[in-house]
C-alpha cells in the first residue's frame, strides 16, 4: 500500500531555497509539494487554493512577513499546520511565531533528514523544535513576569491530557489513548491552557517537563 501523501506549501522568498525543498520534498515517497509562495501575502492565497497539510515558512519575506502570514492563516484554519524554517533562532519572531500558532520551529542549518522528519511531525500533529529553540523558548518562560502559578488547580483528568501534550500527541492521538472523544479532549486542553495562562500546546508541553508533571 502506497503511503498516504503528506502535501506540503513552502514559502520563503529565496528562489534557491524554495527550489532546493522542492527537490528534497518531492524526492520522498509520502510527500508532495503543492506550492511555492515568495512572500506572506502568495502563502495565505496558495494555503487556501491548496489545504496543504503542512505549510514551511520562513519569517522574514517581503510584502507580508511570516508572522502575519502564520496569523492569518491560524485565523482562518486553526488546523493548519505551519513549520517554521528560519535562519535565525535568537531572534524575537520566533517566539512570537510560537505564541501565534506555529507547529515547529526547524533552522535552516538542518539536515535534510531532520527537516523532513520534521514536517512528518507537524503533520502528525507533534511539535519539533530545534533544540536552540527549545533552550530559547524555555528561558523565555523562566523569564515571563506572567508565568504560570505551581499550582494552577489542574483536574486529574488534564494532567492526563497534558502528560499526553507533553509527549507530543495529537488531539486524536490523546483521545484514543484515554478512551474519550476528541472534542472532549478539544475541551480540556482548551481549559489547560486557560487555567496555564499559556497561549500554546508547545509552551503547555515545555510547563509540564518543567514542572516535572510528565513524571508523576
Amino acid at each position: 500500500m502506497a503511503p498516504e501523501l503528506i502535501r506540503v506549501l513552502i514559502a520563503d522568498d529565496h528562489p534557491i531555497v524554495r527550489q532546493g525543498l522542492e527537490i528534497l520534498i518531492n524526492s520522498q515517497p509520502d510527500m508532495r509539494l503543492v506550492g511555492q509562495a515568495a512572500d506572506g501575502n502568495e502563502a495565505l492565497v496558495l494555503t487556501k487554493e491548496s489545504k496543504p497539510d503542512v505549510v514551511v515558512m520562513d519569517l522574514k519575506m517581503p510584502v507580508k512577513n511570516g508572522l502575519s502570514a502564520i496569523e492569518e492563516i491560524k485565523k482562518s484554519d486553526p488546523e493548519t499546520r505551519v513549520l517554521v524554517l528560519t535562519s535565525f533562532p535568537d531572534d524575537a519572531m520566533v517566539i512570537s511565531a510560537i505564541q501565534l500558532g506555529a507547529n515547529g520551529v526547524m533552522l535552516k542549518d538542518s539536515t535534510p533528514e531532520q527537516l523532513l522528519n520534521a514536517i512528518r511531525d507537524v503533520a502528525r500533529g507533534h511539535s519539533p523544535l530545534h533544540p536552540s529553540v527549545a533552550h530559547k523558548l524555555m528561558l523565555e518562560i523562566q523569564r515571563s513576569a506572567a508565568a504560570a502559578p505551581i499550582d494552577p488547580m489542574l483536574t486529574d483528568r488534564e494532567i492526563d491530557v497534558l502528560k499526553c501534550m507533553a509527549q507530543g500527541l495529537s488531539n486524536r492521538e490523546i483521545a484514543f489513548k484515554l478512551s474519550i472523544s476528541t472534542r472532549t479532549v478539544t475541551t480540556h486542553v482548551r481549559n489547560i491552557l486557560d487555567k496555564l495562562r499559556l497561549d500554546n500546546r508547545t509552551k503547555a508541553a515545555l510547563y509540564a517537563v518543567e514542572h516535572e508533571i510528565v513524571k508523576k
